[in-house]
Formats: structure tokens, sequence, C-alpha cells
């Protein structure tokens, strides 16, 4: 029966990552479907162009029949641009939540006042309140750290380092949560300068094609070519923009909740051998 709770962990882990990629898969799915409605039925209205006409020129200052004449890139980006949000929104929340109910680091530091004033259950009290992946993993520690301390067969340093390992096993299990789904923000950072890069090749070639006709050059396709690639090019780099951005920010808290975790992690283990010496 000790070894119940060990063995359905792998299961859960494997429960999450399952249920995150799907949320991942739909994600993509539906942010590329709104992509694409928005560029149909809300920059294609009629409304937005001369005689109510799609194939015509947009009206005088409608971007949003501008952008509609910029090409069929603009829903794949347009898709980029959404799942850039919406993951950044995911990971917020589940970062957040990994956080707990109150701030890690007022939580470390009580924690560490309570390990050095041997108050173990009063630190384990703390943690059922604060909840989260760093509460987690401390709590953790410190039901290892009862354990070895009733277990006077077992000598310190093999205590120290089962108390280590129990932390960094119970590290490994909560880390991929906070960072599921951070790699396909960073795939965006790459994916959507080279989508927009796509977009401006295309709108290139259709302002030469303009240019290459006899006589006189079209002025029309010439200025929609070059409206296009100028279109792509700025939609690509503001999706690439808001993802670097995102990631660093996200990995910033993440770093911060390991540090958290290390932090409460160290204290344990110094006051375990501090006090059996």
């Amino acid at each position: 029966m000790a070894n119940a709770p060990k063995t359905t962990a792998p299961a859960k882990k494997q429960e999450s990552g399952k249920s995150g990629n799907l949320f991942a898969s739909l994600a993509i799915i539906i942010c590329f479907a709104i992509g694409i409605i928005v560029y149909k039925f809300v920059m294609g209205n009629p409304s937005n162009f001369i005689d109510n006409n799609p194939e015509n020129q947009p009206l005088p200052g409608n971007y949003l029949g501008m952008v509609y004449h910029a090409g069929v890139v603009v829903p794949v980006l347009l898709g980029l641009f959404l799942m850039v949000w919406v993951f950044s929104i995911e990971r917020f929340i589940v970062i957040g939540r990994a956080a707990g109910t109150g701030n890690v680091g007022n939580f470390v530091r009580k924690i560490q006042a309570l390990i050095n004033g041997g108050n173990i259950d009063s630190a384990i009290a703390e943690c059922d309140k604060q909840k989260g992946s760093v509460a987690n993993v401390v709590k953790a520690g410190l039901l290892k750290y009862k354990d070895v301390s009733a277990n006077t067969g077992l000598d310190a340093e093999k205590s120290v380092v089962a108390i280590q390992k129990e932390i960094e096993e119970t590290t490994a299990l909560e880390m991929p949560m906070l960072e599921k789904n951070m790699n396909v923000i960073a795939t965006l950072v790459s994916i959507g300068t080279l989508t927009g890069l796509l977009g401006t090749v295309t709108g290139m070639i259709r302002a030469f094609s303009a240019l290459a006709t006899g006589g006189a050059p079209d002025s029309a396709k010439l200025a929609n070519g070059i409206s296009e690639a100028l279109i792509n090019t700025a939609t690509g780099i503001a999706t690439s923009t808001f993802a670097i951005v995102m990631y660093n920010i996200l990995t910033a808290k993440i770093d911060n909740l390991t540090y958290s975790i290390d932090e409460a992690g160290f204290s344990i283990v110094q006051t375990y051998a501090a006090n059996h010496k």
C-alpha cells in the first residue's frame, strides 16, 4: 500500500500530457479557422470595397480592405498571431496556478522560518494552504523529512540523500506541466517571421508581374503587390515580436518558481543536516 502513490504518479502525468496535447491541437485548428473566417467575412466584407465588390479596390482609407488584398498568406498570419495570444494566456493561467494562492517569495520565507524553528507540521499546513507546484514539492520534502526523522535506523547522510531524492522526483513531475506548450511559442517566433517573408515574396512577385506587362505598367496591380508585401511583412514581424516578448516573460516566471523550489528544498536539507549531526 505504501507504494501506491508512486505507481499512480506516472499515470497522472501521462493523462495530463494527453490533455495538454489535445488542447494544443484544438487551439491550433481553431486559431487557423478563426483567421480564415476573419479574412473572408470581416476583411472581405463587400462593404469595404468600391461598388461592394471585393475584386475592386478598397474604399479610400479602408484598412480592412487593404489587408484583404494582401493575399492568402494573411489568414495564416492571423492564425499564428491568435496562437501566440492563446498559448500565452494559457501559460499565464497554468503558471499562476503553479505559484499557488499567495506570493511565492513570502511563502518560501515563511517555510524557512518554520523549518528553522522546528515546526514541520506547521510548515506542511502552510503548504496545504498555499497549494500549487511549489507547495507540492516543498510538502513532499517536508513529509520525507518527518519520515526519515522518525526512522532511527537511517544515518544522517542517507536521510539527507532520501530527502534530496524526494524533492528532485517531485520537481521532475511538476516541471513538465510548467514548460508544456512553451515550445509552441518558441516555434511561433520563427514561423511568424518566415510566413511574413513568404507573403513579402509573393507580394513582390505580383508587383514585378505588373511591371513586366507590355506598355504602361498596371498601377493597380503594382500597388496591390507592394501593399501585399508590406502588410505581410508587418504582420509577420508583429507576430514574432509578440511571441518573443511572451516567451521571455513566461520563461522568467518559470525560472522564478524553479528558484523558489530550489531555495526551499535547500533549506529543508540543510536544516535536517544541522539537526542530525
